[in-house]
């Protein structure tokens, strides 16, 4: 058996070398990446860099970015001491890497020991550290400890009675759960105190010792150790001022000064060369040289997602997951790429789809633990990403088969807990009578599903005596993850065609409703004028009419609440497929009843026939309606989002980002040109329902794509009830009118606007509450067709 064995094991590893090797090549044929940064890009790095300084929120900081096997970026900014004598920031700057050192160091041992199977990831932790098991905690798993789900709580509540590395294992071991193991990931720096401890418990070895042995001396990391020497502590980065002076070469972290500088959740010193050793070994399937760090099935467990798949941000072993550098980051799934920080302003991010890392190092807690290195993070990694073109979950997956079962979790579509049934829901119950023995085409999207997370799609493909013979789609596609023009697809799961209703044009195309006998509207609206959404629905309309075959809408409420209603009037004029009938910016409808405005006010005659939902009230929000929620649009993700949309698209189409390739869409607002803290306190004096705060971002993608933009957050408060619907948009747009009239691009604004009388009055300087008022007469006309055409 055992010369069977080991051929086997020899062919296995051969082909997983071949894989890797493949995976490599797939890996730079699907996923464009930028080799090397452009002079613009440069510039803008040093430009974020050199403006989080300004700010005082770190003092220094070194940058290195590369990919599997080039450095293209490597760059060191302002200063590692700030008080006489004052030291420039070098790129040999030693700094203490606080927890980094959990994945660096504390999660590459444990893998290695579980690859040689010296330890087992599904094993009790107990069984190989005995103590540990009490007090509840015999069922805690070493695979826990890594992904932080074994329910221990964040850290010690003080520093232990006894003294040392024994006093802080015997306080661990006296600890007991906060959670059941497995439930849910508490961050804790316990889990990889354990783990260190376990290290050097299988290994007979201290952890400082089996690291550099088996991971920096192979890798050539030469300055990354435990307990720097004299010249490395000289060309270290200080971290905090103490009574006993500034902490410098010796560990900020007080476990790990407990733990007299070796622990396994800090104490590692490194540079920023040395962490691109890493980083390319990673990405380079385990492999430095000659020499296997890690193996391939290793690297791949990295980027899993070993923590509960119902609530993000997910965790792999270690590592915190993160979507890849791509522009549409963002909209993505969080996996493909493993990052993990440092409390002293620390941080490196390896994405293993664009094959690309960086490293981030400051000593923001220098020297008094008030410096932020959130800012410098979030605006280079995007940078990052808004020089990668778009990806998709199914490329993610094709290269990353670890990642396809939190793909498949992310793909997952919400239930609903009532107590509103949508249109669908209410087909459901009346067993599809009203649609018994017809051929149907269904327009839809992701939006459209039933209360038990059933895409409609699938609902209708099984329905008794119902045929589904077409599918069509609206803007951003079937699954409502395209922001451009969307050609026809196939649906994997019916066979059938998607037709595109945002391609070559926006009708219905020519044949496409052949043979059938009716079409079904089943998408949730975003209750805002603008919204193309509804005008694919008109456009539905008019389509059954000129067949002569019936429109079914499956109801769904205005998610915005519709008992409100109001905003600019959109002139007659002026309609188009971003408007397509003269409504207010919030009409206060649901879809169904928009359907029947449409079908009677623009005189469409369309056999029209609304399923109506069973338990709606017209004062409900979306929330609470108790339905599944997913995102309308690729840029509207939140309910915050939605809630902020109708004001801050009124920008849209100005030289201005309203947040699109942000976290934050339509939450976020700025340019290069605007000055931040001039604006929010501008903006701050206005009764909007609104609070203002400076923000600086750099968009991955749509207006000012890889540019530091200046602006402000928006973050709503309670609204007045007396104030008029628009009058956050209008002031964001007054306000940027008469603090930039010479930069923003006023004329870009008139059709989101949609009345001429209001931006005229806006252009000409009047108060947002004036410019309204030239609406009244719009508005009262509106309210009357409104009033004709509700349901609820």
């Amino acid at each position: 058996m055992e010369p069977t064995q080991s051929l086997r094991g020899r062919r296995f590893a051969t082909a997983l070398k071949r894989w890797a090797m493949l995976l490599g090549l797939a890996m730079a044929a699907h996923i464009a990446c930028a080799a090397d940064l452009d002079a613009t890009t440069r510039l803008q790095a040093a430009q974020i860099v050199e403006g989080q300084i300004a700010t005082g929120r770190v003092p220094g900081a070194v940058v290195l970015i590369g990919d599997s096997t080039h450095v293209f970026y490597r760059q060191a900014f302002g200063q590692r001491t700030t008080t006489p004598p004052r030291e420039p920031m070098t790129l040999d700057t030693e700094f203490d890497l606080a927890s980094l050192t959990k994945v660096i160091a504390t999660t590459t041992a444990i893998l290695q020991l579980a690859e040689t199977g010296r330890i087992n990831l599904d094993a009790p932790v107990a069984r190989y550290w005995p103590a540990f098991g009490a007090h509840g905690k015999e069922a805690v798993k070493v695979r826990e400890l890594l992904a932080h789900t074994s329910g221990l709580r964040p850290d010690l509540p003080g520093r232990p009675p006894g003294a040392g590395r024994k006093g802080v294992l015997s306080a661990i071991a006296a600890q007991r759960l906060r959670n059941a193991p497995g439930a849910q990931v508490i961050y804790s720096d316990l889990n990889f105190v354990v783990l260190g401890e376990l290290v050097e418990r299988i290994t007979h070895s201290s952890l400082d010792a089996y690291c550099q042995a088996h991971i920096f001396g192979p890798l050539g990391m030469r300055d990354t150790v435990f307990l720097p020497d004299t010249l490395r502590a000289i060309r270290s980065a200080p971290t905090l001022a103490t009574k006993a002076g500034t902490l410098r070469g010796r560990v900020h972290d007080p476990t790990a000064q407990w733990m007299d500088g070796v622990s396994g959740n800090a104490g590692l010193f490194s540079t920023a060369d040395d962490l691109a050793r890493f980083a390319q070994m990673v990405l380079n399937q385990g492999r430095a040289g000659s020499r296997q760090i890690l193996r391939p099935a290793s690297i791949a467990a990295l980027t899993s997602a070993a923590s509960p798949l119902d609530s993000v941000p997910w965790r792999g072993l270690g590592w915190e997951l993160a979507a890849p550098f791509v522009s549409n980051h963002d909209r993505l799934p969080p996996i493909g790429v493993i990052g993990h920080t440092g409390y002293t302003g620390t941080g490196l991010w390896i994405d293993l789809v664009t094959r690309q890392f960086i490293v981030i190092l400051s000593n923001r807690v220098y020297p008094d633990d008030r410096g932020d290195a959130r800012p410098l993070r979030a605006q280079l990694l995007a940078l990052m990403a808004s020089r990668g073109a778009p990806a998709n979950s199914a490329q993610i997956g094709r290269l990353l088969p670890s990642a396809l079962p939190a793909l498949r979790a992310a793909d997952r579509l919400p239930t609903s807990t009532g107590p509103v049934q949508t249109g669908i829901d209410v087909l459901e119950a009346q067993q599809f009578a009203p649609l018994a023995g017809l051929r149907v085409g269904l327009i839809t999207n992701r939006s459209g599903f039933d209360a038990k997370g059933r895409r409609t799609v699938d609902v209708l493909a099984h329905a008794p005596g119902v045929r589904l013979v077409a599918l069509f789609s609206p803007e951003h596609g079937l699954n409502i993850d395209v922001d451009e023009r969307v050609g026809d697809t196939r649906d994997p799961a019916t066979g059938l065609t998607v037709h595109s209703l945002y391609g070559a044009t926006q009708r219905f195309p020519a044949g496409s409703l052949k043979g059938l006998d009716a079409l079904i509207f089943d998408i949730q609206d975003a209750g805002v004028r603008f919204f193309t959404y509804e005008t694919t629905l008109g456009y539905a309309l008019e389509a059954a009419a000129a067949q002569g075959i019936a429109l079914f809408v499956l109801d769904r409420p205005d998610p915005l609440g519709a008992q409100r209603f109001g905003g600019p009037v959109m002139d007659s004029r002026r309609e188009s497929f971003t408007g397509y009938f003269p409504a207010p910016l919030q009409p206060g409808m649901t879809v169904g009843e928009l359907a029947r405005l449409f079908n009677r006010n623009k005189h469409i005659s369309a056999d029209l026939r609304v399923v109506p939902m069973q338990g709606y009230r017209r004062t409900m929000t979306f929330a609470d309606t108790g339905l599944g929620w997913v995102p309308l649009s690729p840029n509207l993700r939140t309910l915050s989002q939605l809630d902020l949309y109708p004001d801050v698209g009124l920008l849209e189409g100005a030289n201005l980002s309203v947040g699109r390739g942000t976290p934050h869409p339509f939450e976020w607002v700025g340019a290069p040109w605007i000055d931040a803290p001039r604006l929010a306190t501008a903006l701050n004096a206005f009764d909007v329902g609104a609070h203002f705060e400076p923000v600086d971002f750099v968009p991955t993608e749509s207006n000012w794509h890889g540019r530091l933009c200046h602006g402000v957050s928006i973050t709503r408060l309670s609204m007045p009830a007396q104030r008029p619907v628009a009058s956050l948009g209008l002031t964001l747009l007054a306000t940027l009118h008469t603090l930039y009239p010479h930069l923003l691009d006023l004329a870009a604004t008139r059709d989101s606007i949609g009345s001429q009388s209001v931006w005229q009055a806006i252009r000409d300087g009047a108060t947002p509450d004036a410019a309204q008022a030239l609406d009244t007469v719009p508005l009262a006309r509106f309210a009357r067709l409104r009033q004709e055409n509700l349901l609820y």
